[in-house]
């Protein structure tokens, strides 16, 4: 009776991926090119201007300072509602699901976990910087500021740099970095750039983040995307480990019906030892250990080889002297003195009138 293994949802989705991928042959892994690891160098530098011009309560905190007296939710009241839905684009929950449901799409048309495992990373790493920059910062947001013109560092807020800009710019940036053609590469960066300034400008227009909070998100998120390559190894060894992973948890839950072990081929046969012969092989293991010299083995003395089973045992003799046997004995009279044929007729018989 045949019987089959009924598959999960889990077991089919992973049977998919372990197919052949359908993605481009020329589709390549980003490297770290030195074009890139220029932009980097000068994202980094330019993100810790904006750090320092806003320490030193700088022009660049002034221009905070006049656009929050502008109000610019009241002075264009008229799109305040567009806005307001706008700026979902850039929270972390609404974004990581619609952009993980789309490259989830991708990994399953491509046989891969590569997309899914690099939004993860991106976000892990905008948690980690963003989130330490807030806390460590400390800035209070427009609506909470205690001293006008000041730049209201170390006061225990999470505003510097802008949260909702920098997801905007890693979430949305993230399509552009995983597209499979130089052509999608481009109008994905150009639609992922806009999303992400128009989300920027949004906190800005409802008055919950300085303009200095946004370019500093900006900044930011444009240096995970940059970092992105360097992740990539490790990537692709968390996705060896997943599978590995997935066949261990088969093999386990598969325990109780194992499957059947092919026939092993014949070995060849192992030579049978006497127990002389397994005592003589202990007392030189022995005598190895304690260092003397093994005892030499007694000669024994040639066997001669067997015959085989099809001949008669004993020697073998000639025609001339097998005695014929009848039903009534033997034809040939009992004389002593007759011999083999062959034989010299003057040395077995005397001669006459000797």
């Amino acid at each position: 009776m045949r019987t089959e293994q009924n598959l999960t949802r889990l077991d089919r989705v992973f049977a998919r991926l372990d197919r052949e991928p359908e993605r481009p042959a020329h589709l390549d892994v980003p490297k770290m090119s030195r074009h890139r690891i220029a932009l980097f160098g000068a994202t980094l530098a330019f993100y810790l201007a904006i750090v320092w011009l806003v320490v030193i309560t700088s022009w660049l905190v002034r221009l905070d300072w006049l656009v929050m007296f502008f109000r610019p939710y009241q002075q264009w009241s008229g799109i305040h509602w567009f806005v307001d839905y706008y700026v979902v684009l850039g929270q972390r929950g609404p974004t990581a699901v619609m952009v993980a449901a789309w490259l989830g799409w991708r990994s399953w048309r491509q046989h891969t976990l590569r997309p899914l495992l690099t939004l993860g990373a991106s976000l892990l790493l905008l948690n980690l910087t963003v989130g330490a920059a807030k806390l460590g910062m400390g800035r209070l947001g427009p609506h909470y500021a205690t001293t006008i013109g000041s730049n209201e560092m170390g006061l225990g807020g999470d505003i510097f740099p802008s949260g909702h800009t920098a997801n905007a710019v890693v979430t949305w940036g993230i399509l552009a970095y995983l597209a499979s053609t130089p052509r999608a590469r481009r109008w994905l960066s150009a639609l992922s750039a806009v999303t992400s300034l128009g989300v920027g400008l949004a906190t800005v227009y409802l008055g919950t983040h300085w303009l200095s909070d946004v370019v500093l998100g900006w900044a930011a998120g444009l240096l995970i995307l940059l970092a992105l390559p360097w992740c990539e190894p490790l990537i692709a060894r968390a996705e060896v480990a997943i599978f590995d992973l997935r066949d261990r948890w088969r093999e386990h839950r598969d325990g109780r019906f194992p499957a059947p072990v092919p026939a092993a081929p014949v070995a060849l046969p192992v030579p049978f030892k006497t127990a002389a012969t397994a005592s003589t092989a202990q007392d030189e293991t022995t005598a190895a250990r304690e260092g003397a010299p093994p005892a030499r083995e007694t000669a024994a003395p040639a066997r001669s080889p067997r015959a085989p089973v099809y001949l008669a045992p004993g020697p073998h003799t000639t025609r001339s002297e097998r005695t014929p046997v009848t039903p009534v004995g033997s034809r040939r009279p009992p004389h002593s003195d007759r011999l083999p044929r062959g034989t010299a007729a003057s040395a077995a018989r005397p001669l006459a009138g000797g």
